[in-house]
């Protein structure tokens, strides 16, 4: 069955090399390896649902820069659909420099993100959830993303949230939400410890809360029947650690049309696994069956 998605926030143009380390101060390093892609968490995710067998559309603001032929190519090679929040802008896209370490699959990123490049309301097209199956939001387009929250919770079509870090305006768009999935760097005001943080996501009554820890269990909680505990990630000898997460985030929404919140979490940890015995966030799809 073909599902569609929404994917809601950041798009970039991710430049990634593979090299033995990053550099020091000073210092000239050959990568061994390199790879240009678009990028951002929500971008990511739309590719690896995509992947999937689904439709999937970015809405984001990518513009009319000739940098931007690059996310446009890749994302078509890949069969998700943009819609540009401001395609008039002739400001470069934010672009990403990944280091890659060869040994660890650790990476080090420079990154612009969407702060300068925010849109507003009045860009969303009226149709936009016309046959939407699920939303996700990565919270670096907030004020579509709460807008977009709202309708759709309206037509109770399920919201995703990609908690990667805190950001301004996640307050007003986290009541709207049935899945939030957070990293362990996601820290709500006053939450030092991840007790706090799943008993800010509880307060807020957001059904189904889950944190993820790279390669170690992610732990969740069920709102509704109280049930908490952890699943396990599967162990990969890692590549490449990059875009794990959107990936992960993409096949959760895939799943959870099709299986139970814990089973989808399970499914999509494998896959996020998987990923990361490739370089760059793309060389797994070509192994994936």
């Amino acid at each position: 069955m073909t599902n569609y998605a929404l994917f809601v926030g950041l798009v970039t143009l991710d430049l990634i090399y593979l090299a033995q380390s990053p550099p020091q101060n000073n210092q000239k390093i050959v990568a061994a390896d390199y790879t240009v892609a678009a990028g951002g968490p929500a971008t990511n995710a739309a590719v690896a649902f995509s992947h999937l067998g689904n439709q999937a559309k970015v809405l984001g603001i990518v513009g009319s820069h000739p940098m931007t032929h690059l996310i446009r190519g890749d994302l078509q090679k890949y069969q998700v659909e943009i819609t540009d929040l401001d395609p008039t802008t002739t400001n470069p896209p934010p672009v990403s420099s990944i280091i890659v370490t060869q040994a660890s699959g650790e990476r080090a990123v420079v990154s612009i993100n969407a702060v300068k490049t925010q849109a507003n309301n009045q860009a969303i097209p009226a149709d936009i959830l016309q046959n939407v199956d699920i939303v996700l939001i990565d919270g670096h387009q907030m004020t579509v993303g709460i807008e977009i929250a709202q309708i759709a919770k309206a037509n109770n079509i399920p919201v995703v949230v990609d908690g990667g870090s805190w950001k301004p305006g996640f307050d007003k768009l986290l009541p709207f939400v049935d899945y939030a999935i957070c990293s362990a760097n996601f820290h709500p005001p006053n939450c030092q410890t991840e007790e706090e943080v799943f008993n800010y996501l509880r307060q807020i009554g957001i059904p189904h809360i889950a944190i993820t820890h790279g390669e170690k269990p992610t732990q969740y909680l069920i709102q509704e029947t109280g049930v908490s505990g952890l699943i396990d990630v599967p162990k990969t000898a890692a590549v490449d650690t990059l875009g794990a997460g959107d990936i992960f985030h993409g096949a959760f929404c895939h799943y959870v049309l099709r299986e139970n919140f814990l089973d989808a979490l399970a499914s999509a940890a494998k896959i996020a696994a998987f990923s990361c015995q490739f370089f760059g966030t793309r060389h797994w799809m070509e192994s994936f069956q």
